[in-house]
C-alpha cells in the first residue's frame, strides 16, 4: 500500500481545515443528543420497563434518528473523496505520484472512516450521563458501537465507491443515498413478505434488525461476515476503478 500514510494524512487534514467536518459534526450530535434527550423524558414517564426497553436498547436499536443519521452522514463524508480530486483536476497529479491505487483508496477511506469514529466519540457521554444514575452494562454498549461502526463502515465503502464513479460531488452523495436507502428499504421486506428464504435473507440485511439484536449484546457472526463483504467489495472495485485511471 505504497503512499497510504501521506494520503491519509492529507484526507484528515482536509476534512479538519475545511467547515465540512465541523459541520457535520454540529449537526450530527445536535440530532443525536435531541434524540437521547427525547427517549430519555419519554422513558421517565413509563411505570415500568421491560429489561429490553431502556434508554441504550432504545438509543441504539430503536432509534429513527439513529438511522436518518447514517443514511446522511456517510453520503456526506464520502462525497468528495474521489469527485473533487477529478473535478479540480488534482486527480492527474496523484496518478502520477509513486502511489499505489490500493494505498490511495486506503488512505482515503480510513481517513473518512476515522473522521466517523472521532463523531460517533462524543455520544460516550449520554452512557456516563446514565451510569450516573443506575446500572450500565458495558458489554451491551460495546457490542451498540460495534453496529453502529460495522454499519458506518459498509456505508462509508458505498460512498468511497460512488465518488470514484462521478467527478460530481452532488451526484456521489445523491448515488450513495440511494444505494445506502435501497439497502434499508430492501430490509424492511423482513416485516411485510412471507416466511420463507427471502424474508430470512430482508432480516439478514435489515439496519433495524442489525442495531436491535447488537442494542442487546448480541453479536452474531453472521452479521460481521456481511459488514466485511459491504466493506470489502466496494473498496475492491474502487480500487480497479482508480488503478484504470492510469490507463485511460
Amino acid at each position: 500500500m505504497t503512499g497510504f500514510w501521506p494520503i491519509y494524512r492529507r484526507e484528515m487534514l482536509s476534512l479538519w481545515v475545511t467547515p465540512l467536518a465541523w459541520v457535520l459534526l454540529t449537526v450530527f450530535l445536535f440530532l443525536q443528543g435531541l434524540s437521547f434527550y427525547w427517549i430519555v423524558r419519554h422513558l421517565s414517564t413509563l411505570a415500568e420497563l421491560s429489561v429490553d426497553s431502556g434508554p441504550l436498547q432504545s438509543y441504539f436499536g430503536q432509534s429513527i434518528f439513529l438511522i436518518i443519521s447514517l443514511l446522511l452522514l456517510c453520503p456526506a463524508l464520502t462525497m468528495r473523496l474521489f469527485a473533487e480530486e477529478k473535478r479540480s483536476g488534482t486527480i492527474e497529479a496523484l496518478m502520477t505520484a509513486p502511489v499505489s491505487a490500493t494505498g490511495v483508496v486506503a488512505g482515503k477511506y480510513l481517513a473518512v472512516l476515522t473522521t466517523y469514529v472521532l463523531m460517533w466519540a462524543p455520544t460516550v457521554l449520554y452512557v456516563v450521563i446514565l451510569r450516573k444514575t443506575g446500572e450500565v452494562d458495558w458489554p451491551v454498549v460495546g457490542a451498540s458501537y460495534l453496529g453502529v461502526l460495522g454499519i458506518g463502515a459498509g456505508y462509508l465503502a458505498l460512498g468511497t465507491l460512488m465518488s470514484a464513479m462521478t467527478r460530481s460531488q452532488l451526484v456521489a452523495l445523491i448515488l450513495t443515498i440511494v444505494f445506502s436507502f435501497g439497502l434499508f428499504i430492501f430490509g424492511i421486506g423482513e416485516y411485510i413478505i412471507d416466511p420463507g428464504p427471502l424474508r430470512q435473507f430482508c432480516a439478514h440485511v435489515s439496519v433495524f434488525t442489525q442495531m436491535d439484536e447488537f442494542s442487546k449484546g448480541i453479536v452474531d457472526l453472521r452479521r460481521i461476515v456481511f459488514y466485511a463483504t459491504l466493506i470489502w467489495l466496494p473498496l475492491f472495485v474502487t480500487v480497479r476503478v482508480v488503478d484504470s485511471w492510469r490507463w485511460s
